[in-house]
Formats: C-alpha cells, structure tokens, sequence
C-alpha cells in the first residue's frame, strides 16, 4: 500500500530541511534520493525547486510553531506593546531558523529558486514588522518624522538575519540582549 500524499510530501520537506541544516546540496535530485523516492514523484508533489524550498521554509514555521511564537504580538493592546512582542517573537526566532537559513542566503545570490524562498519569506517578517508600526501609527505613537513605509523599512533592515549574525556572532552579543538593545533602539526610533 502505498503512503498517503499528505506522508509523502512532509518527508520531502523534512528531507530538504535536513538537507539545508547540513549544508548538503539541494537539487530535486538529493532531496529525491534523502526522501527515498523518485525525482519524478517528487514533481507529483512540487512542480519546481522553489515551490519545494517555500513549502520547506514553511514547514520548518510550522515545526517550530511560529504562530504560538507570534501570538503575543498579534494580540498586543498597543502598539508599543506590539512592536516589544514581535521583536521578542523574531529575535527568538532568528536562532532556530539559522542553520536554513544560512545556506538559503548563501545560495540566493547565484539561484532563483532559493532567492524566491530566502524572498517570500522577508516578505512574511516584513508584514510582522508592519503590523507593529501600523499599531504605533493607530495608536498616534509613530514619531513624526516617520511615515509607516519609511518606518517599517527600518525596523526590517534592523530586524534582519545578517544583523543579527553581526551583532551575534561577530560582536559577540548574547541573544538577551540583542533582544533587548533591538527593542530599546526600535523604541527609542520609531515611538513617539
């Protein structure tokens, strides 16, 4: 009898997580062979390396249980408190993420179908970083010289994976505090 889709398609996508975590190549081809089935059922189930590499970004969210993580920001009363529990909810995030993440960045330079992947999912923080500055707009909080573009725009570049890998591991932060010092340096910019 042969294993439901649904059973068969997560073992893909754990198998290129694993794939990922060890740095291993990630052709349609390796991820068939570390999942034990053929390349062309593994086209049954993704019709492109990019659409394998999104839904493996995502299914590593889900093992992860990135909506509990994000549940606090998403349920703030305002928006200071929003763009506390978010940067809490990313910063925390970043470390359990990073070992996919470090070779998706790495191979977005040179391939499509990882920059798609390393792209839509910036695109999903950045909407996490906008919700907190629209909560600090609604709430007349978002300093003047600031509109809400402008303000997001900053706080994803200050969010980012590359700085929290600078400020990490090269300037030698501990996690609890580049949490912290993000919050304080986000508020101390963008809250008025």
């Amino acid at each position: 009898m042969s294993s439901k889709p649904e059973d068969t398609r997560s073992r893909i996508m754990a198998a290129a997580l694993k794939l990922l975590e060890d740095g291993g190549k990630t052709r349609m081809t390796d991820i068939a062979r570390a999942a034990g089935i053929s390349r062309q059922a593994l086209y049954l189930h993704f019709e492109t390396r990019a659409d394998l590499l999104i839904a493996t970004t995502r299914y590593m969210d889900d093992l992860n249980n990135s909506d509990a993580l994000l549940a606090a920001s998403r349920a703030a009363d305002t928006g200071v408190a929003r763009l506390d529990a978010y940067i809490e909810a990313w910063g925390n995030y970043i470390p359990l993420i990073y070992r996919v993440a470090r070779p998706i960045m790495a191979m977005a330079e040179t391939d499509d179908a990882a920059k798609a992947a390393w792209d839509e999912r910036m695109a999903a923080m950045r909407h996490g970083c906008a919700a907190a500055v629209d909560a600090l707009a609604r709430d007349g909080r978002l300093r003047s010289e600031f509109d809400a573009k402008t303000a997001t725009d900053i706080l994803w570049a200050q969010l980012s994976v590359p700085t929290w890998v600078a400020l990490t591991q090269e300037c030698g932060w501990s996690q609890a505090d580049y949490v912290g010092r993000q919050k304080l340096i986000a508020k101390r910019l963008l809250v008025a």
